[in-house]
């Protein structure tokens, strides 16, 4: 697989990433197999998918707990990234950035993965009670302390803090000048998708034009795009689908153009190429700097996401993407 690089250290990664998530938390409890999600592990990093994203909040913790294993026998073909700055309580999620908290949360990470150092340690959300340049600067004494690569971001969604009339990223980008002053940024984390594009209008450039990696998160949709799913087939309780505005069933069925575009484009390329791939191939052809992050917990979906990289959208394709519906149904 191609590389691409993070940040001005040049941090190498393969260009499309494996997002560790649903192995341990947000989807579908009942599915997630601790074996089969190592397997798919090893099955992404054979194919050349170097980065692994998982979370201290992740389980909580179990996911972590799970990268690790693997880690402790092939540190030397991952780039690990992890974040920090989210409690999960009983029914609610909490922001701690507090400098304190985040020095010790590294050291426990850093445990549970089996490692020594982390190459990408990102702040999840900033804490409102908390100056962010006082977490950013604890968070760059690990650095300092050797304990970690590099530091990144990830934006707020739509909900988080959107004030009327203000673009979707105002408050990320408001953070991410702030932050910079402290210690600079190697990499910002955003959704982006072919259905959620908002990304492209300002916090790409921002990350474009100061050499900044971003990494796409929900590049497949949550997996919608990756035309698997059937409209009113439903969700376990525990499974964040169950909520989202765009996975009721009237939603689902109202997106299924957009899927029906990525077909079109797919059956192009042959016959064994798939929505979810040009999904992905959509993405990676917004800049060199961009790296997609799709999650996944079964090992053929791994790959063939890795094999996405390889997949060259045509003028003709790009065109029929850029004349999909935009998707209806969102947080805001």
């Amino acid at each position: 697989m191609e590389c691409r690089t993070i940040g001005a250290g040049g941090l190498a990664v393969g260009a499309v990433g494996l997002g560790c998530m649903p192995m341990s938390w947000a989807y579908s409890g009942s599915r997630q197999r601790g074996d089969a999600s190592l397997r798919t592990v090893h099955r992404a990093l054979d194919a050349g998918s170097t980065l692994l994203d998982t979370a201290d909040m992740y389980g909580p913790f179990t996911n972590e707990l799970l990268v690790g294993r693997v880690l402790k026998e092939r540190r030397p073909d991952a780039f690990v990234s992890t974040k920090v700055g989210l409690l999960v309580g009983e029914q609610h999620v909490v922001a701690n950035g507090r400098p304190g908290y985040v020095k010790r949360a590294c050291d426990a990470s850093l445990r549970r993965l089996q490692t020594d150092v982390i190459d990408l340690y990102q702040l999840h959300r900033a804490d409102p009670e908390v100056p962010v340049e006082e977490t950013w600067g604890a968070m760059a004494e690990l650095v300092r302390a050797g304990k970690v690569r590099a530091l990144g971001l990830c934006a707020m969604g739509a909900r988080g803090g959107r004030r009327s009339g203000a673009g979707l990223h105002d408050t990320t980008l408001r953070q991410l000048q702030r932050v910079q002053q402290v210690f600079p940024v190697s990499a910002v984390q955003a959704e982006l998708s072919v259905w959620s594009p908002e990304a492209l209008r300002s916090l790409l450039p921002w990350c474009e034009a100061r050499g900044v990696g971003f990494l796409a998160a929900m590049p497949l949709g949550n997996g919608f795009l990756t035309g698997t799913l059937t409209p009113g087939e439903g969700f376990e309780p525990d499974d964040l689908r169950a909520r989202h505005p765009r996975f009721t069933a009237e939603m689902m069925a109202a997106n299924q153009p957009i899927v029906a575009g990525l077909r079109r484009v797919a059956r192009r390329h042959g016959p064994e190429v798939t929505p979810a791939q040009v999904a992905l191939a959509w993405v990676l052809s917004r800049g060199r700097h961009v790296i997609p992050v799709p999650g996944t917990k079964q090992e053929r979906w791994a790959a063939q996401n890795a094999a996405a990289a390889q997949l060259r959208l045509t003028p003709e394709d790009f065109t029929e993407l850029a004349r999909l519906p935009a998707a209806q149904g969102s947080w805001d």
